[in-house]
């Protein structure tokens, strides 16, 4: 039950409904202006108290276009009181040719709730074909726990600056996805099943190349490069999909958007 919504500006977040027979309210934010452009500055807020538990997803993917003055810039805080859970899965973030963008998130968590956070990075079509003509993306992701930082994850992509085709960078693949979990639960042998799960996906998918580490607080970090976002945003549901039903004993989420 949401408690208190509120919407301002070129985001709007739409009434919460029910996926399945769990009980977590789903909510969907929508940007009605259709994509991001320079110097825009969105804010996402999220709070689940304690014992609650809420699933935000986007509409559509979040397309970044020219940003020629300054950087489109998003901010997302999310507070999870004790036993919370928030699973945050917006759609793919398309940066388009000379697109900036910077979005940074921040995570208060009591050390009991759970939390489920995944993006997928797509390069945008550009009027030649080359792929990686966007300027920048960049995605900061600090959790805390009691005032104190327990993980840090900074992805920062700049295809200006460093050559796409060399050792290391993408690997010559065109998406890259990540899935970050933060949970007392996870323990190694949760480590090892995601494992599992994502050799056997490697083996499924043609050009697909992931992997999964422990994080310094408990939890875990999944990180996946890929020839499309089909392929990428299905791996991340299957990873979840492998949580939910060791923690809860649901199926799958279908986020019906299409």
């Amino acid at each position: 039950m949401a408690v208190h919504q509120f919407h301002s500006g070129a985001l709007r977040v739409l009434r919460p409904h029910h996926l399945d027979g769990s009980g977590q309210p789903c909510f969907v934010v929508v940007n009605p202006g259709g994509g991001y452009l320079g110097g825009d500055r969105y804010e996402l807020d999220v709070t689940v108290a304690a014992g609650g538990t809420a699933l935000v997803t986007t509409q559509s993917a979040t397309k970044v276009y020219r940003t020629p003055g300054a950087p489109a810039r998003q901010d997302v805080r999310l507070v999870l009181g004790p036993g919370a859970v928030l699973e945050y899965l917006p759609d793919q973030l398309i940066a388009y040719q000379d697109a900036d963008y910077v979005q940074r998130t921040t995570v208060e968590m009591d050390p009991t709730a759970c939390l489920v956070v995944g993006e997928v990075v797509t390069p945008g079509w550009a009027p030649d074909g080359t792929p990686f003509r966007y300027r920048g993306v960049v995605l900061r992701t600090e959790v805390l726990m009691d005032g104190r930082t327990v993980v840090l994850d900074n992805l920062w992509l700049r295809p200006g600056e460093d050559d796409v085709a060399a050792l290391g960078f993408l690997e010559g693949r065109s998406h890259l996805g990540s899935l970050l979990v933060v949970d007392p639960r996870v323990d190694r042998a949760l480590v090892d099943r995601v494992h599992d799960l994502l050799a056997a996906a490697e083996d499924r998918v043609p050009g697909l190349r992931c992997g999964v580490s422990g994080l310094p607080a408990p939890g875990l970090a999944v990180r996946a490069l890929g020839p499309g976002s089909d392929e990428l945003t299905e791996l991340l549901l299957d990873v979840s999909a492998l949580l939910r039903a060791q923690w809860t004993g649901q199926p799958r989420v279908a986020l019906r958007k299409y």
